[in-house]
């Protein structure tokens, strides 16, 4: 199996292996094209399981990033004796993977399986991050698990914590949610998903949580290795592609990697899109906007100057050339983006008019002047 550059090739496997009860559980794993960068186990309860949208978004997200992902579901609500079994399968399912390809680095649980993948943290030393989906705060539905040793392990996760829930979860209300939050340490955040379902039925809920959750782990992570078996430079030279891909938000939904780190963009709903990223313009000014900063911050550290804080505030509109008077376009439409910057700290006006002059010099803001050749061709499917 080979892929052209900028492609992403996947492979998906079943691993099997005995359960705690001696019962018989199959795993997807998906694999990445070349050697995983690290490994996800995820639990799904009862919420799509691993062949639903939440799974499959966030076996792709991951595996863009060279991870593997073993998702692995429980196919139907289990009985009061067997609830515990949840916990102990996923115990014996990092155990497979150690023995296998690699211990998990990265632990997600959606529902019922965020609490089990919180319960057994402590039994996966390896694991560098934990991510829970639409999770209840208790331990009621882990059988031998009770509430008070359930936050107990939150407490003493001693690992970076990522929760996610909708603020209208007809299942799990968002209460669950502050309650584990709040007995987490840091380092910790959270993520409201507005307008999601409890099982992310939406493809566009699913693509959006799933790319959150692929970037905010990567970043727990040692730097992927390049095929030479050297450490990926932080340079340029590791982020000269920039992948983009059809997301699931149809139709206009789009994935994006950039240097190890997961975008999304999309038209507004009124347009008929799904609305689950930004547009391409917002991502323009986003690039403008940033390049600016830094690029002030570069020079206000370089020169001393108690610089605290930059804001950019950008806007993208299309206006008729006459009404340009220093513009060499005269006829028809052209772009106009609108740039404020806000400046804090005890700066002298000579230094805040010094940093407007600088935030002109932007590489971006100077390649958005300048000629800028784009050159397309069409690379073929993957083979």
């Amino acid at each position: 199996m080979c892929a052209k550059k900028g492609v992403t090739v996947t492979e998906t496997q079943t691993l099997a292996f005995a359960g705690a009860r001696g019962d018989r559980l199959a795993g997807r794993l998906d694999l990445p094209d070349g050697k995983p960068r690290a490994v996800v186990l995820v639990a799904h309860c009862f919420s799509g399981g691993n062949t639903g949208p939440a799974a499959a978004q966030l076996a792709r997200s991951f595996n863009e990033l060279s991870m593997a992902v073993l998702s692995l579901d429980f196919a139907r609500p289990p009985h009061a004796d067997e609830k515990s079994a949840i916990v102990d399968d996923l115990a014996i399912a990092a155990t497979q993977l150690r023995s296998t390809i690699a211990a998990p680095s990265i632990l997600v649980g959606h529902s019922l399986g965020g609490a089990a993948v919180l319960a057994i943290a402590d039994q996966v030393p390896e694991a560098r991050a934990v991510a829970t989906i639409a999770t209840t705060a208790g331990a009621a539905g882990l059988g031998q698990i009770d509430a008070q040793a359930q936050r107990q392990h939150i407490a003493t996760l001693h690992r970076a914590l990522l929760v996610i829930h909708s603020p209208g979860d007809e299942v799990v209300s968002l209460d669950n949610a502050r309650v584990i939050f709040d007995a987490a340490r840091h380092p910790k955040s959270f993520i409201s998903l507005d307008g999601a379902d409890h099982g992310l039925t939406r493809p566009a809920d699913a693509s959006y949580a799933a790319s959150v959750i692929a970037a905010w782990a990567a970043r727990y992570l040692p730097a992927p290795q390049r095929q030479d078996n050297g450490t990926s430079p932080a340079g340029p030279a590791g982020h000269d592609v920039v992948v983009v891909t059809e997301s699931d938000a149809r139709p206009y939904g789009q994935r994006i990697t950039a240097g190890g780190h997961q975008l999304v963009a999309d038209e507004p709903a009124a347009i008929g899109g799904a609305d689950s990223g930004p547009t391409p313009y917002d991502l323009l000014l986003a690039g403008l906007g940033a390049c600016t900063a830094i690029t002030v911050r570069m020079y206000a550290d370089r020169k001393g100057w108690p610089l605290r804080q930059t804001t950019v505030r950008l806007r993208h509109q299309r206006i008729h050339a006459k009404d340009c008077a220093d513009c060499e376009t005269r006829t028809g439409q052209m772009d106009q983006i609108e740039r404020e910057l806000q400046f804090e700290g005890e700066l002298t006006d000579s230094q805040r008019a010094r940093l407007l002059d600088i935030a002109e010099r932007c590489p971006v803001h100077r390649t958005l002047h300048s000629e800028v050749l784009v050159s397309t061709a069409e690379t073929g499917p993957a083979s």
